[in-house]
């Protein structure tokens, strides 16, 4: 358990690096806009700089935007998902007061490609390891978990407004250049994360009662209990057989480490199902 905890704060860590690489190298310097609140922040940066020639940091403004977001997660969502969230943002608001704003490339169709790759990235491995990088991430969150679609749509439909501002404030090019690294970033976090394939899980344990009270607790997904018989030890155990979405991947895993951590699991790709399957 340790051991999973440790490897998850490293995670959200490196993600939170890879979004403020990709914020101070790439496309604060190219004046493109990043998903989310990180480039909520990096337009709300801009224009009290340029307009009113206020410097207010990106990295600050990002850690105001997400307090009442991080309520919102934490009633919502989950504690622990929270949690490492908030560590998320004020790791990042760290790396990007520490790393120098400085423009790679002077192409700005390299910084767009690029950044929305690594900041992508960032993203996409945090959610998959059962955090966030904050903010529009969580809202998509809990969207997604009502609607049962991928998370990219949502943070493609949410960004537009990022896109929009962009555009109307500064060059029309400035936008078309954002909506690129958007789409590059929303690409790779469905491929990363995969938030909306389901998948089915076969647990065999001999804690069946309370490993159904500990899922149920935790994840409020129909289970159904099986009876079955060790073929090698001849001992009488039960299955139990569950249908999940990939996020929930990791709250299982840990469930059942902490019941039975000897129970044998298998998980395998669903193609498709018919009949209720509780979307939150």
């Amino acid at each position: 358990m340790f051991f999973m905890e440790t490897k998850r704060f490293i995670i959200v860590v490196l993600g939170a690096l890879l979004n403020a690489v990709s914020l101070n190298l790439f496309l604060i310097g190219a004046n493109v806009y990043a998903s989310g609140f990180a480039g909520a922040a990096q337009l709300v940066s801009s224009i009290f700089t340029d307009f009113f020639g206020i410097g207010v940091s990106t990295g600050v403004l990002l850690l105001l935007f997400n307090i009442p977001v991080a309520i919102i997660g934490w009633l919502k969502v989950g504690k622990g998902f929270t949690i490492y969230s908030i560590v998320s943002v004020i790791c990042t608001t760290v790396f990007l007061s520490i790393i120098p704003i400085y423009s790679v490339s002077n192409d700005i169709i390299l910084n767009a490609v690029f950044g929305g790759l690594i900041g992508g990235a960032g993203v996409g491995l945090t959610l998959k390891w059962g955090a966030s990088t904050g903010g529009m991430d969580i809202v998509a969150m809990i969207l997604s978990r009502k609607s049962d679609k991928p998370l990219g749509i949502y943070f493609l439909s949410l960004n537009a407004v990022i896109t929009a501002m962009a555009g109307i404030l500064y060059e029309p090019e400035n936008a078309l250049y954002t909506l690129v690294a958007l789409y590059v970033s929303t690409r790779l976090i469905d491929a990363i994360h995969t938030r909306h394939e389901k998948v089915t899980a076969m647990i065999i344990t001999k804690k069946a009662a309370e490993l159904q009270k500990a899922i149920h607790y935790r994840m409020v997904r129909g289970i159904t209990i099986l009876p079955a018989k060790g073929a090698y030890s001849n001992e009488d155990k039960s299955m139990l057989y569950l249908v999940i979405t990939r996020y929930e991947l990791y709250d299982l895993e840990k469930v059942i480490n902490d019941v039975d951590p000897h129970a044998f699991t298998n998980i395998v790709q669903t193609a498709g199902i018919f009949g209720f399957f509780r979307k939150s």
